[in-house]
């Protein structure tokens, strides 16, 4: 193939492309889910929009869920690669720093949560202590790491607790507990009680949702991952890359299409709640990583493989400031869509939330172009990037 990109600036730029393109998703998602507040019209005012409002609602969550925040994550331990191997090159040890990189993560995190109960900044900042951890360590074992936490192994031990104790039923979702309490403050509450409910039961909630649903296993392995990716140079063209990501892909459709059926079987043939709902977080965890590897692939062979990337690279700017853009979303989100602002739930269906999601996405993208042709980071980028390396001589 001829005028292949073989550059660092091209391995950044197809990842700018895969974040921005995982922020959209993202953030399309927490439109039709009011952000978290699970909040809609009584009736619709169209009959055909039943269909849509269902068509939507599944097709999304087909599309994005689990995957959008998959892609995130791997990018997480990818970009953490890129600034440690900088940090080596000039003869220096970047995972000091990097730990009060999370810590400074953890503070914008919780701003971010004062807003949103989907919060995921907090948790990068606690999970990714496995970096500086496992980043001088050989390939093999960070991915036999990687791998197992990928794998779920809190789920199969309980699995196999379930299968020894036939007994044994699992409690009530912690989840659903302090979400319920959170739907409350959301569709009463004002302004300042809101943000103490987010600031405690909405980061609890949050918190528990991800152990009870395999993120907090998951997410740190897609860390290392990322990492091990950038260790490899894989989102650099060569042939040898690219028999890799086609091989990917295929794997990766062989994997899905059985996974996500049987995951839509389980309730079929399980019955008992306490090893269901184990077994579904292990296949639907799997699935979605599929899935995820089948999206992260293919953009990756049509990045180098096609002449013209105009339209992909639209997407740098978007993915370059994508915490303000997540940022943004939050307080936005809540703003519109919370009893303390503007209630926009009670009017908007799923359709009209759709079309709201994809304004709100092209407005922040038309921003973000503005704002890079003046400025090398994002508002919440800069920040972040000034405060690491304050002390700095």
């Amino acid at each position: 193939m001829k005028e292949k990109i073989a550059d660092s600036n091209a391995r950044v730029d197809v990842a700018d492309v895969l974040r921005g393109l995982a922020v959209m998703g993202i953030i399309v998602l927490h439109s039709i889910e009011h952000f978290n507040f699970y909040s809609f019209p009584e009736s619709v005012p169209f009959e055909w929009m039943k269909f849509t409002d269902q068509a939507i609602w599944r097709g999304l969550f087909f599309a994005f869920g689990g995957k959008a925040y998959a892609v995130f994550a791997l990018l997480f331990g990818f970009s953490f690669y890129i600034q440690d191997n900088n940090q080596q090159r000039r003869g220096k040890d970047f995972r000091f720093r990097f730990i009060w990189r999370l810590c400074i993560l953890f503070v914008i995190g919780q701003f971010n949560a004062a807003f949103f109960t989907g919060e995921i900044l907090m948790m990068y900042a606690l999970l990714g202590v496995i970096l500086p951890l496992f980043c001088r360590l050989s390939d093999r074992t960070v991915a036999i790491v990687a791998l197992v936490l990928i794998l779920q192994p809190i789920d199969w031990v309980k699995v196999v607790w379930a299968l020894c104790n036939p007994d044994y039923e699992a409690g009530k979702s912690l989840a659903n507990h302090y979400f319920g309490i959170a739907y409350e403050v959301q569709k009463h509450g004002t302004f300042l009680e809101t943000l103490r409910m987010n600031l405690w039961e909405g980061q609890m909630a949050n918190m528990t949702w991800a152990l009870e649903h395999g993120r907090i296993m998951q997410t740190p392995g897609l860390f290392l991952f990322g990492m091990l990716i950038g260790r490899r140079g894989l989102f650099l063209y060569n042939a040898q890359h690219e028999q890799i990501w086609l091989k990917t892909l295929a794997f990766s459709l062989l994997c899905f299409f059985p996974l996500y059926g049987l995951n839509n079987m389980l309730p079929e043939f399980v019955s008992r709640g306490a090893l269901l709902a184990p077994l579904r977080v292990i296949v639907s965890s799997l699935s979605n990583l599929s899935f995820m590897l089948v999206m992260v692939s293919g953009l990756l062979i049509t990045f180098y493989r096609i002449h013209d990337r105009s339209f992909l690279m639209r997407f740098t700017a978007y993915g370059k400031m994508s915490m303000t853009n997540y940022i943004g979303q939050s307080v936005i989100g809540s703003l519109l869509f919370y009893h303390w602002g503007f209630e926009l739930g009670r009017y908007l269906g799923i359709t009209y939330s759709l079309l709201f999601g994809i304004i709100f996405v092209l407005l922040q993208m038309a921003f973000c172009s503005w704002w890079m042709k003046h400025h090398k980071h994002g508002p919440f980028e800069g920040l972040w990037k000034r405060l690491t390396w304050i002390g700095k001589k």
